[in-house]
């Protein structure tokens, strides 16, 4: 892997970070709300879910591959 590469990997990280925080934010005033759509409330939860999956395989794209 290239410096770019890892540099482009580190990037992508910090945005799918932020979403996944947002997102959090957002269940939670959501959750709050008496009238919530739980539709709405499922969804956006998949969505937290997908990008902690893409946070973790990108991070393990960073750790370098060490020989046996």
């Amino acid at each position: 892997m290239s410096f770019s590469d890892a540099a482009d990997i580190s990037h992508r990280l910090v945005e799918l970070r932020l979403e996944h925080r947002d997102l959090d934010i957002a269940i939670g005033r959501l959750q709050a709300d008496i009238e919530a759509d739980e539709l709405a409330v499922k969804r956006m939860k998949k969505r937290k879910l997908q990008l902690k999956d893409m946070i973790s395989r990108l991070e393990s794209a960073l750790i370098p591959d060490e020989p046996a």
